[in-house]
């Protein structure tokens, strides 16, 4: 079925929502790359790179928020299921050129659905985390480019965005 075709999954023959059945799917590997970034006022960078901002150390609590947040994407996302992950490695980095704070997720486990709703999340609430430890001296940052960057696993196999 050509991709153009494909219908939506979490709907039945009636439009209805409902959370699909991967019991009969086979377990691989699975693994999710996100991407996201959060430009701001070169001041702010650096509030964050010399650990200065009011609110703490934002890298360190933006990373531990993503961690986080990829464990609980089922209660966050409708009709996701809930995932035991093998691990969650958010990284955030600084890029002076752009004035923004990069933020790539990866999320993987050994199951039988993708991983890439908690590698997505993983990077949108970290992005929020640094927004909300900056806001009293930044309200005018942009968080931006969340999205999936790479996924592989499962039968339809690797997906790389270009």
């Amino acid at each position: 079925m050509s991709r153009s075709k494909k219908k939506l999954t979490h709907f039945d023959e009636r439009g209805n929502a409902h959370m699909v059945d991967v019991g009969d799917k086979d377990v691989t590997e699975r693994v999710a790359v996100a991407r996201a970034s959060v430009r701001m006022q070169p001041a702010t960078l650096k509030l964050i790179a010399t650990r200065q901002a009011a609110k703490g150390d934002v890298l360190a609590v933006a990373q531990l928020a993503g961690i986080m947040a990829a464990k609980r994407t089922p209660e966050l996302i409708p009709l996701c299921h809930p995932l035991a992950l093998n691990s969650v490695d958010v990284k955030l980095s600084l890029d002076a050129r752009r004035n923004s704070v990069d933020i790539e997720a990866t999320c993987r486990l050994k199951g039988r659905t993708g991983v890439e709703m908690e590698a997505l999340t993983a990077v949108s609430v970290a992005a929020l985390t640094v927004y909300d430890m900056c806001k009293s001296v930044d309200r005018g940052m942009l968080i931006s480019d969340i999205r999936l960057l790479h996924k592989s696993g499962g039968k339809s196999g690797t997906y790389d965005a270009r």
